[in-house]
């Protein structure tokens, strides 16, 4: 073969593309089309901090390694493309933030009181590098326990059994704030206005820890409550009993939160995570630990009112456990919930491994279910699946991240089921229904990749953007931090463009749209519209 013939034979040819490909010019237009509506769950994971169960790991760790080890957490959690993380900052009337009125927590340094070295805020850090990554950062507090049974170090001079011994009762193993002292409610309603007021966190947690679980005595006889000062004080001339003066010191607290939180912040949501039966028989097939009865806890009251913006309930059984079956106690809380607000159960995912040290506290003996068992992977999609069907939203909670983190077939399960495409978190139109104002979207085609920028189109607090991009027919969409502003899409030109920007409560703007157009000079020197298929056909 003449190779020198076959190239003078193509030369032309060649000549022809280059010019084209010289003479071609592809720009963005505005466009009006609407893309893919975006997905809405709370994907969210625990990360607790009581015990080192999931941060830090060890309590001698360096700034340095505390930090990595969030990171880690974070990562994993984009990773996954989860949208939320409820980070514990308050397990027992101490801090893993910069406080003036609470001290250091131990399960940073080993010593209560002892700042970490070189000195910096856990919390502050977590939610920048989590606002970073598009992900929501809840605070979570135990408004009444002041001490837990694994603490090692001695009380700090700060600590409030030292300042306020009179508040502290002791229980069990534990030392805990006695909720019928109206002191203690004001002393924890500041410490989490002190958070609220001061950190840019999206969501305020409590756990289902109100009046503590019941601890035993000798001969197993269970101790009650040491509560006689504070029942006094009520008075024999109340209109309540013990039990229900019990329960409405803890309904007046939620309420009290509530209301607090929004006079201060009307866009941080407020979560409770009660224990996951509100009471035996409720629905009738349940039997169980009696949360109303035990930790007075009238959980469907709160939910009832509205005095929470999201519920957790802790729904920790199998799908098939008849007497704590899951989807019977989901439907029966979807059926409490007049004002609907968000229910977001709690699934154990610990239980995909079955490790029983990975649990809190020892107060988890009581759940239903002993003895403890062994799920797989499957069991939690499955319970994802069904609470992704809940007639308000989709939702629901890890316990814990760690358990994530550890187990790569729970991580494969996630990525290629309910984790498979990104999602936003649902919106609270409660709080605020005004949709945010369209981003102004600029992309600029430059070589191989176009590059994208933009600005807020008005003063209103941005979440969140979402980018969409569409190639051969295909959408994909990403979740990018609220104070980004560009971004640069590398390979093929997409043929079509759209960024929506959300706001802090969920509520979306419409999407700026852009779709490619190229152009060719024809034999006049003027241009004509293109597309890449036109140019093909015409060689």
């Amino acid at each position: 073969m003449n190779f020198g013939r076959v190239l003078r034979g193509v030369a032309p040819l060649l000549g022809i593309l280059l010019a084209l490909q010289r003479a071609m010019a592809a720009s963005y237009e505005p466009a009006t089309l609407i893309p893919p509506k975006v997905e809405r769950e709370f994907r969210g994971a625990w990360v607790a901090t009581v015990g080192n169960i999931d941060w830090p790991s060890k309590k001698d760790l360096s700034t340095s390694e505390q930090k990595a080890e969030l990171i880690a957490i974070l990562d994993q959690a984009t990773k996954l493309k989860m949208n939320a993380i409820i980070f514990q900052v308050r397990p027992a009337c101490d801090a893993l933030y910069v406080s003036k009125l609470e001290p250091w927590s131990e399960y940073l340094t080993g010593e209560q009181g002892k700042a970490p070295q070189p000195l910096y805020d856990p919390l502050a850090f977590v939610i920048t590098e989590a606002h970073r990554r598009g992900l929501e950062l809840h605070a979570w507090f135990n408004p009444y326990r002041a001490r837990h049974s694994n603490a090692k170090s001695p009380p700090a001079a700060n600590h409030i059994s030292k300042t306020k011994p009179q508040l502290v009762r002791k229980y069990g193993e534990y030392e805990w704030l006695d909720p019928g002292e109206k002191e203690v409610q004001d002393y924890s309603l500041s410490v989490v206005m002190d958070v609220v007021k001061r950190y840019d966190v999206d969501g305020i947690h409590f756990d289902d820890y109100f009046y503590p679980y019941p601890s035993e005595g000798r001969g197993g006889k269970e101790l009650p409550f040491p509560d006689d000062v504070s029942w006094k004080k009520y008075g024999a001339n109340g209109k309540l009993d013990r039990d229900d003066w019990r329960r409405e010191n803890v309904n007046t607290f939620i309420r009290r939160t509530y209301d607090s939180i929004k006079a201060a912040k009307p866009w941080v949501k407020f979560g409770v995570s009660p224990f996951g039966i509100w009471r035996p028989k409720n629905p009738p097939q349940i039997n169980g630990f009696d949360a109303y009865g035990q930790l007075y806890a009238d959980s469907r009251k709160w939910l009832e009112n509205g005095w929470v913006d999201y519920f957790v309930p802790q729904l920790y059984w199998a799908i098939e456990a008849r007497e704590q079956s899951f989807p019977v106690l989901l439907k029966w809380w979807d059926e409490q919930n007049p004002l609907k607000r968000h229910i977001w159960p709690g699934l154990d995912t610990t239980k995909v491994r079955g490790d029983v040290a990975n649990q809190e506290t020892p107060n988890r003996q009581w759940r239903s279910d002993r003895p403890r068992t062994t799920w797989q992977p499957q069991e939690i999609a499955a319970q994802i699946r069904l609470a992704s069907q809940q007639p308000v939203s989709a939702g629901h909670v890890h316990w814990n991240m760690k358990s994530i983190m550890r187990s790569s077939a729970m991580q494969s399960s996630l990525q290629l089921g309910g984790y498979a495409e990104p999602a936003l978190v649902p919106t609270c139109k409660w709080l605020d229904s005004k949709t945010p104002a369209k981003p102004q979207l600029t992309a600029t085609p430059v070589s191989s990749s176009v590059k994208l920028s933009w600005d807020a189109a008005s003063t209103d607090k941005i979440s969140n953007y979402v980018l969409q991009y569409r190639r051969n027919g295909k959408w994909t969409t990403q979740i990018l931090a609220g104070d980004r502003n560009s971004l640069t899409l590398d390979g093929a030109l997409p043929d079509a463009i759209a960024l929506t920007a959300v706001d802090r409560v969920g509520n979306s703007s419409a999407a700026a749209a852009r779709t490619l157009r190229k152009q060719v000079a024809s034999e006049g020197g003027e241009s004509e519209e293109v597309s890449e298929e036109m140019v093909l056909e015409g060689l």
